[in-house]
């Protein structure tokens, strides 16, 4: 056996390293250091792997996938609102300002109790692992000890995460109930934040990461937002808020300073490479251009942008800029906690933009932008792995040496969720839609991170 090799994993595998396609793996070794590292990926061709698998049988380090079963990397959901776990699929029909009013603020604060917020963050980060999610980027609520409290869940429960304490300090568009006491003490607890959640990462063995999160610019103030943007350059912390989400933030950044949201962002020092802007259905060519320079990356949410956005994202458009992306769930705005759900959404929104919706009209008369705007099923694929993995600058997405080992490992002979097409239409492509489009979270059936196996429903 070789010596640096801890684990080794036997099957067929499905990954997306480049935009736009995908790889099928059939019957390769993939074999795993003991930090957790691809080493190498040894092909079913290779006249070594028959020798190399007798040797790791024989060592006990041997997992072998079995039929019917595939691997595939695990999902990086770049926008989670972890607070807000307890209102998914509630008011959807409720015009922004509302849900936030009368749902979100509401439910947010009552993250003040850490033995709520505690089985609140343990429920949603198994869920979102029992999916396949290994990467979860999160914007914890209002209050410091909570949001510290999620990192620590996820650094306990083996999913490597991205965590902020949300910044809301304008008293005119915050509750009394719940917003930070004031700009000077939201950007301090943002520090002691950074400090403390770089000590959880530093002491995990997948990696967690704080996040600068102001809400957006209409819940925070001027002196706010050019506080995190200083504190951002200060200590190089990733950044995410929303950007250019809807029509009513569009208009009220417009108003407040005479540019549009992403300048305004811009122009307080938080557009960077490691600033994760959410939504953006809004972001115009140039803006898109400004984007691309900097290095900040879009968080895809198309569920959520169906409910809330009023705008689908031009995706196409963003890749072509060069726009660095990936896809986010955004619970809540987006019902599902599935990165499956997801993916299927991105494909469906896309062809919407592409033909327009109303058959009452002429079809040069829907709205359809047509040409190139589909976003393809390996194309969504490539944003819930490699792409999120990029976007965050972090070695996962993909099955390749040098990269973190994160697998989900989905069943297709499930008795309630058979994805195997009876054997017909077989190729790889007709077996990794059946997957994508068709899988439940029945199927997935093992999650492992950094090489640790974390989720075991065959041991439930």
């Amino acid at each position: 056996m070789t010596q640096h090799v801890e684990r080794a994993f036997f099957g067929s595998f499905f990954h997306a390293p480049e935009y736009g396609g995908f790889e099928f793996l059939k019957d390769a070794l993939i074999e795993v250091d003991a930090c957790g590292v691809i080493g190498r990926v040894v092909a079913k061709d290779d006249p070594e792997q028959a020798r190399l698998m007798a040797a790791y049988r024989e060592c006990g380090v041997l997992t072998e996938l079995g039929e019917g079963r595939f691997g595939l990397p695990g999902f990086v959901d770049i926008h989670v609102h972890a607070p807000q776990w307890p209102q998914a699929a509630l008011a959807l029909d409720e015009p922004l300002y509302l849900w936030l009013e009368q749902r979100t603020f509401p439910l947010e604060a009552k993250f003040a109790d850490l033995d709520f917020a505690r089985a609140v963050y343990v429920d949603l980060v198994e869920q979102l692992l029992a999916r396949g999610s290994t990467t979860a980027v999160y914007l914890g609520s209002a209050h410091l000890a909570s949001s510290i409290e999620l990192a620590s869940i996820c650094a306990e429960r083996g999913q490597r995460a991205l965590v902020g304490k949300t910044v809301m300090d304008d008293p005119s568009a915050n509750p009394e109930y719940y917003r930070d006491a004031s700009a000077a003490q939201a950007v301090e607890d943002t520090r002691t934040l950074i400090r403390e959640v770089e000590a959880i990462g530093r002491a995990s063995w997948q990696g967690v990461w704080p996040v600068v999160t102001p809400r957006f610019i209409p819940s925070c103030t001027d002196e706010v937002l050019r506080g995190l943007g200083d504190l951002a350059a200060e200590t190089g912390a990733y950044v995410q808020t929303h950007c250019n989400e809807g029509q009513w933030e569009h208009d009220v950044v417009l108003e407040r300073f005479g540019k549009t949201d992403p300048y305004a962002l811009r122009d307080f020092g938080l557009v960077g490479p490691r600033s994760i802007m959410a939504h953006c259905p809004y972001l115009t060519v140039e803006e898109g251009e400004m984007f691309a320079e900097a290095g900040a990356v879009v968080a895809h949410c198309p569920m959520a942008n169906a409910y809330f956005s009023s705008a689908v994202a031009p995706v196409a458009r963003f890749r072509a800029q060069g726009i660095r992306m990936g896809l986010g769930t955004d619970i809540s705005g987006g019902y599902s906690p599935s990165m499956y759900e997801n993916i299927r959404q991105a494909v469906v929104a896309s062809r919407l933009l592409e033909t327009g919706v109303d058959a009452q009209r002429a079809p040069d008369e829907r709205g359809g932008l047509g040409g190139d705007v589909r976003v393809s099923l390996a194309q969504a694929f490539w944003l819930a792995t490699a792409g999120g993995a990029e976007a965050l600058g972090l070695p996962v997405g993909v099955f390749e040496p040098g990269r973190a080992f994160d697998m989900q490992v989905v069943d297709v002979k499930r008795r309630d969720a058979d994805l195997t097409g009876f054997g017909v239409f077989d190729a790889p492509e007709d077996r990794l839609a059946r997957i994508l489009y068709l899988a439940t979270p029945d199927n997935v059936r093992k999650v492992y991170v950094q090489g640790r196996l974390v989720r075991d429903k065959d041991a439930e």
